[in-house]
């Protein structure tokens, strides 16, 4: 069930608010928290009802274990390690099944004729949400105080199918006292404001941008020759529509959770305003970049061992943070490109020393530090995208302008969508900072921020009717909606 769907909009989200609400003001806050997983059950089931049983046998064994390691300290290691091995056990079969049965198959005189495994949805997020609770819980030696808010923790529809990865100190303290009292206003004002502009830069700009990138790559994919100037258009629009569609979902996420009284983590920070790669990974899916840095890279052996260690930890973390997006040798390629990334931006802070802060830097440096960013970013972004490395090369080569000239650069519709989508991602605020959502530092509790009243930028009548176009046209786009990229990681 898609957020930019009328199902979900016109039907489902208005039944759920409306049960939980009227168990809240009932004073039922327990009938509230069942009823909230009952929807967010059906609300996955919506997509596969197969994907149900297996979640809630993750959930029950993920939440067994943290007892066990709870009440039986002396070997809490030991179930630690299992709970890891049944957590990458189930998402290596689901997800990597497939992947290495293919490469097996490919090899010369190789038939084994294996079945294809239907990926369940958002087991990517879940499974790594699970794996750091785990974690967590074995470090404090202390589960979750009921299996009531640890469902809530992991089902909560509104970051169940593609994040953000919650942390289960973010998280549980504000599901244990869920369901109680009365909602203050500013969580239903600026829930819905941030819902709304997370709407319309899905259905509006995203699935706009879609248009002029798809064809692009997929001509690519035929093996014909791209000018520069076409290879160049379709990897800027599909950066923009990467961004608007994921940061819409995400924006959408933070909405639904406040109109609950949950407030989640911001999961985007203007990604695309970062002066370095080191900034870009913790603006841009700021609790994927948390989980790879404090259950992947500090355990690696993070920057204790000296400069050369500390490099292969970031490849090792970046290359595998790119399989988690998806089984295929161009995810391997996007992460091993972010890893020479990030050693190059580490090795240049080494040798010329590391300033205070993006905002110390001389105006002309950061711009320079910006725009090489930036077209960094563009460059991984192909293989991130393409079907086939034969089309991730073939539109490399035409960027780098090895390319032909069989494909005409891209058309004045097209080059104004995604102009006005680069100003946006550049130069205006985001939409956490228009509505007012607090600020959220990964790992710190996103409870403990004040929640003021929506505050936005512009004169109140003013902002409302923006807001009103923007809520108009994406209802007018609704009837067709596009899936959401990050569905299927």
């Amino acid at each position: 069930m898609l957020f930019n769907s009328f199902t979900f909009v016109l039907f489902f989200l208005p039944l759920a608010l409306g049960g939980y609400t009227a168990l809240r003001l009932a004073g039922r806050a327990r009938a509230a928290k069942v009823f909230l997983v009952a929807a967010s059950l059906f609300f996955y089931g919506w997509w596969e009802l197969r994907g149900v049983a297996i979640i809630v046998v993750s959930i029950a064994i993920n939440y067994s274990l943290s007892l066990l390691m709870e009440r039986w300290p002396a070997r809490s290691r030991l179930v630690l390690t299992a709970g890891i091995v049944f957590n990458l056990g189930l998402l290596g079969w689901f997800k990597y099944y497939n992947f290495l049965a293919g490469a097996l198959d490919a090899l010369p005189g190789v038939d084994l004729g294996l079945r294809h495994i239907a990926l369940p949805l958002a087991i990517s997020f879940f499974t790594f949400q699970q794996i750091a609770y785990l974690v967590e819980a074995w470090r404090d030696g202390k589960a979750a105080d009921s299996v009531l808010d640890y469902c809530l923790f992991v089902l909560f529809f509104p970051h169940l199918i593609a994040g953000p990865i919650t942390h289960h100190k973010e998280m549980l303290p504000q599901f244990k006292v869920a369901g109680h009292g009365r909602l203050d206003p500013a969580f239903v004002t600026i829930g819905t404001v941030i819902f709304i502009l997370g709407l319309a830069k899905k259905v509006v700009v995203a699935d706009a941008l879609a248009g002029f990138a798809d064809p692009v790559f997929a001509l690519a994919e035929t093996g014909r020759p791209l000018a520069p100037a076409a290879a160049w258009s379709g990897a800027l629009a599909y950066t923009f529509q990467l961004y608007f569609d994921f940061s819409g979902y995400s924006d959408m996420a933070l909405g639904l959770g406040l109109l609950f009284g949950i407030r989640l983590p911001i999961n985007f920070a203007s990604p695309y305003k970062a002066a370095s790669i080191i900034e870009f990974w913790r603006r841009w899916h700021i609790s994927l970049s948390r989980f790879l840095r404090n259950y992947l890279y500090i355990p690696l052996g993070g920057n204790r061992h000296g400069r050369v260690r500390r490099y292969l930890n970031l490849f090792a973390t970046m290359a595998i943070g790119g399989l988690w997006h998806g089984a295929g040798w161009t995810f391997l390629a996007w992460g091993a490109l972010h890893g020479i990334y990030l050693m190059v931006n580490h090795a240049w802070r080494h040798a010329f020393g590391e300033t205070q802060g993006p905002s110390s830097r001389a105006p002309l440096i950061r711009l320079a530090g910006w725009a090489l960013t930036f077209v960094a970013v563009v460059f991984a972004w192909v293989p991130f995208r393409a079907a086939s490395f034969h089309g991730a090369l073939a539109m490399a080569a035409a960027m780098v302008g090895a390319g032909g000239d069989a494909a005409a650069p891209m058309p004045g519709p097209a080059a104004l969508t995604v102009a006005a989508a680069a100003l946006l991602a550049w130069l205006a605020p985001n939409t956490a900072e228009l509505a007012g959502y607090p600020a959220s530092v990964p790992g710190a509790e996103v409870e403990t921020a004040p929640l003021a009243p929506c505050r936005p930028l512009l004169p109140a009548g003013l902002a409302a009717a923006a807001l009103g176009a923007a809520a108009a046209l994406a209802l007018a786009k609704m009837p067709d909606p596009g899936i959401f990229l990050y569905f299927n990681f």
